[in-house]
């Protein structure tokens, strides 16, 4: 595309965006008021076009049109107005709606940068690259017969995806294989859940996880239900842990399933909108057990909404972490050349009117995403819970009862660092390829394996170290071989077997008990009146 169309095209978005957020399509604006604001936006861009005139003349070095506006221009206009407004590139909007929809098409395994290199970090259950023999640890030389030297991450990935059918061959180099290995891996739907793990984990202890919502996250709850069969659930562990949200309709289908008819789930308005209401539309007579929600500082937008509405109506006992603290709505705008705009139009509220946006008014973007505490809130919101219990907007969701993993020691912190456990597996495997069994515990001749791995890294640490964190280097292991044998979700369940959290969430199950009796009886005593 030449600069000019693309200028011409960018021009022509930037008049649209500030108009959005400007508010000039609101109905009811005064005609004053509108000339007023199409002055303004005028002189705005011409003073713009003044600027970008000067530098493509004179600058040292000539700007890259796209750099320019993609890179520069709108994200700076758009950080003017909050820390969520996010303007999509081509590549970047596709990769949203990918995300929506919870599957592409590829060879399903995720890639990394380490050492320089281009490595399979992620495989997932059942793709195309694991039935052709690629593994975690495997170094991407060639893809489709295209050195992968000087390519981004981002650029691999694209030469990865295509049409289902289509094969693509990928030269990789093992640890512990003198020579590449090729292999041709044909190309297919790659779904990715958003529900991934759903099982018992206790008798009549049911967990499921959610890591984000997508076009598909209801029904996949629902089929998950189905799967487990709900009447033989006796309590439930919902895990929200590090999913930073999605789809708002999603959210509320997930809520209202764990909800009475008519219950509020979430409301939310703008400046430019009259508030809308979403209610749960039916309530169903399985769903009568004790619900505990897992959160932490990562569970932000929609899984918010969610733990937000059973904190509310005193359907869950929240546990874990305060959350991100996301009160805002995006709406996804289209654009022309395959770019869209997702600008912030709306603040939602719990069920009980609270609003959860933590300030960024005051803080850097950096501060505002990376910040240490967690534990903010705005004494001046301060709600009641459907049975009385106080709660607090300007924080995000703070639970019920806190819970948080350990703090991991020098060691840990080390061995993590230098990503011991993924490397010693990659060399372990690659020397002599080996079928691991379902229900593989390390034996001591892993154990004394993995120490002499690490001793002729030379990394340091101690006899007693390694002795005083023995379990915890059994169950590193263990996650890591279920990765590289299986997939990256059979790890994340073998994960949840030594996870501390869990383990209080299970132990918190008689609170949410209690709690939901509770609000049984209250809502009968108000029916009664």
């Amino acid at each position: 595309m030449k600069s000019s169309r693309r200028f011409t095209f960018v021009t022509l978005l930037i008049v649209m965006a500030c108009a959005l957020a400007g508010g000039i399509y609101a109905p009811g604006q005064a005609g004053a008021a509108v000339a007023a604001g199409e002055d303004d936006i005028r002189a705005g861009l011409h003073l713009f076009s003044s600027v970008y005139s000067q530098v493509e003349q004179y600058a040292a070095e000539r700007p890259d049109p796209d750099k320019a506006i993609y890179n520069g221009a709108i994200p700076g206009m758009l950080r003017t107005l909050d820390p969520h407004s996010s303007f999509f590139d081509p590549r970047y909007f596709q990769l949203m709606r990918e995300e929506q929809r919870g599957h592409y098409y590829g060879v399903g395994m995720r890639v990394g940068a380490r050492n320089n290199r281009t490595m399979v970090v992620e495989i997932f259950a059942g793709a195309p690259a694991y039935r052709a023999g690629l593994r975690p640890g495997d170094v991407l030389l060639t893809v489709g017969g295209k050195s992968t030297e000087g390519l981004s991450t981002a650029d691999v990935a694209d030469l990865l995806k295509g049409p289902r059918g289509t094969t693509v061959k990928v030269t990789v180099a093992r640890p512990g294989r003198a020579e590449p290995l090729e292999f041709e891996v044909t190309r297919d739907e790659i779904k990715r859940n958003s529900v991934q793990n759903a099982f018992f984990i206790r008798p009549g202890i049911a967990y499921i996880q959610i890591t984000q919502f997508t076009e598909t996250t209801s029904r996949e709850l629902d089929e998950s239900l189905r799967m487990l069969g709900e009447q033989n659930i006796k309590g439930l562990l919902l895990d929200l842990r590090g999913n930073p949200g999605g789809l708002l309709n999603e959210g509320v289908a997930v809520a209202e399933r764990f909800l009475q008819k008519g219950q509020t789930v979430v409301s939310h308005r703008g400046r430019a909108s009259s508030e809308k209401r979403y209610v749960a539309r039916d309530g169903s007579p399985l769903r009568n057990y004790p619900i505990v929600v897992l959160v932490n500082r990562f569970s932000a937008s929609a899984a918010e909404i969610v733990a937000g509405a059973l904190q509310d109506h005193d359907r869950a006992w929240v546990i874990g972490e305060n959350t991100f603290g996301k009160g805002l709505v995006q709406t996804v705008y289209p654009l022309s050349e395959n770019t869209g705009l997702a600008l912030t139009t709306a603040k939602y509220y719990t069920p009980s009117d609270r609003l959860i946006q933590r300030d960024y008014s005051s803080v850097s973007f950096f501060d505002y995403y990376y910040r240490k505490s967690t534990d903010t809130q705005n004494k001046q919101d301060v709600k009641m819970t459907d049975s009385g219990r106080t709660v607090y907007g300007g924080g995000g969701i703070a639970p019920d009862e806190k819970a948080v993993p350990p703090r991991a020691n020098r060691f840990q912190m080390e061995l993590l660092r230098q990503a011991a456990f993924f490397n010693f597996t990659a060399q372990y495997f690659g020397k002599t390829p080996k079928d691991l069994p379902k229900g593989w515990e390390p034996d001591q001749q892993v154990e004394n394996d993995f120490h002499n791995y690490l001793v002729d890294s030379g990394i340091k640490f101690t006899e007693a170290e390694f002795a005083e964190n023995h379990d915890w280097v059994r169950a590193q292991l263990k996650r890591e071989f279920y990765a590289y044998a299986f997939s990256i979700d059979e790890a994340g369940r073998v994960a949840l077997e030594t996870d501390p959290v869990v383990e209080k969430a299970i132990e918190a199950l008689p609170k949410a008990r209690a709690l939901l009796e509770n609000a049984k009886k209250l809502l009968a005593q108000r029916n009664a009146k």
